[in-house]
């Protein structure tokens, strides 16, 4: 069972401890090197809103940020995360609900999902979600020069 509650900045650590080994493994997300706790700590605070997804043991298993879009304060970003060891298993499904009503209560219009186009999963997962396409950045090239397109995509949350 899926247990879904508000990150702390006490979960720094736990969420370091999903989402580095996917930074390791390349592929996946746009962060290319490891980030530190505190860092992801931050992202438990406000401006940005976190919850984590906890397994029966009480071990963080994924984690769902949104914070708002520097040039645009009415569109939140959203960013997704799950342990490599529970992809597949319904944690971002269970993290959504909580993350789109948080976003809704505050007042939000759409959330923003940026995607790298060679992430099958993420954009797949959006889509589950009901985001739409909106927008592609063409050739946004990696740390070693790689040009790699990322798809935005959008989910209205009220009037956009």
């Amino acid at each position: 069972m899926i247990v879904v509650r508000r990150a702390t900045p006490d979960d720094g650590p736990a969420m370091a401890a999903v989402l580095n080994p996917i930074i390791l493994r390349g592929g996946s997300t746009a962060y290319e090197e490891e980030l530190a706790p505190a860092y992801l700590a931050g992202k438990a605070t406000k401006p940005a809103f976190a919850h984590v997804a906890l397994d029966e043991t009480g071990r963080v298993i994924g984690f769902q940020w949104i914070e708002p879009d520097a040039r645009d304060p009415a569109l939140a970003i959203i960013a997704s995360f799950v342990a490599l060891d529970a992809a597949q298993g319904g944690v971002g499904s269970a993290l959504f609900p909580h993350t789109r009503a948080e976003a809704t209560r505050r007042g939000y219009r759409e959330i923003d999902a940026t995607i790298r186009a060679d992430n099958a999963g993420g954009l797949a997962y959006y889509a589950r979600q009901g985001f739409v396409d909106f927008e592609v950045h063409r050739a946004v090239p990696l740390k070693d020069g790689t040009p790699v397109d990322r798809i935005s995509k959008r989910l209205a949350l009220r009037g956009a």
